[in-house]
């Protein structure tokens, strides 16, 4: 829902890094594997109750993450490496509340719950996008991608907040579980009935 308004306010501190790093000669796929192993680092800080830790590592994450799509837009993008993007970051979203189920036994089936609600939503996002590509369907509004991002009421900041309040306040990652897992359900909702609209014969 916000990640496209955020989109002009940080692509150009991103791009202006991305260059740099292009030209020293990073590349976008070492800083996706860089950006998984600090969010899982993060995970395993979370699951060994180092929650400041463990926040710090997310939000290196999202910059690594930001950053690889900066250099991908600098040395041009590849199909591989939006692959391993999309995978490396549901990867990472699945882990944060696995690690506070790990935490704390009164955290698991808020976590389970929360981890599967992320499962219908990636397979409503990555469904759309194998569709709408088949049909030569393209978009720009999360900025030039790989394949086709289609909006939804979840999306990265909106998930990004919720794992900072996760950490800021872990005696209410129950209730922000349920909370924006049933946000998920409504973004897979919202998704089928534009799915519905669009693909429509």
């Amino acid at each position: 829902m916000l990640d496209a308004r955020l989109r002009p306010l940080i692509d150009p501190p991103l791009n202006a890094v991305g260059r740099v790093l292009a030209g020293a000669g990073v590349t976008a796929n070492a800083l996706t594997f860089t950006g998984l192993a600090l969010g899982l680092g993060g995970a395993g800080a979370i699951a060994l109750g180092h929650l400041g830790w463990g926040l710090a590592l997310i939000i290196a994450n999202r910059i690594a993450d930001g950053l690889d799509g900066a250099v991908a837009r600098v040395r041009g993008p590849s199909d591989l490496g939006g692959y391993f993007d999309i995978v490396a970051d549901f990867a990472f979203y699945v882990s944060i509340p696995v690690a506070f189920g790990i935490l704390s036994p009164a955290n698991t089936l808020p976590a389970l719950v929360l981890v599967a609600s992320f499962v219908l939503t990636g397979v409503s996002f990555l469904a759309f996008a194998v569709i709408a590509g088949k049909r030569g369907a393209t978009t720009e509004a999360h900025g030039k991608k790989s394949f086709f991002y289609s909006t939804g009421l979840a999306e990265g900041a909106e998930t990004i907040a919720v794992f900072i309040a996760m950490c800021a306040m872990p005696e209410w990652f129950g209730g922000l579980a349920y909370a924006y897992a049933g946000l998920c359900v409504l973004t897979v909702i919202q998704r089928s009935a534009m799915a519905v609209s669009t693909f429509r014969d």
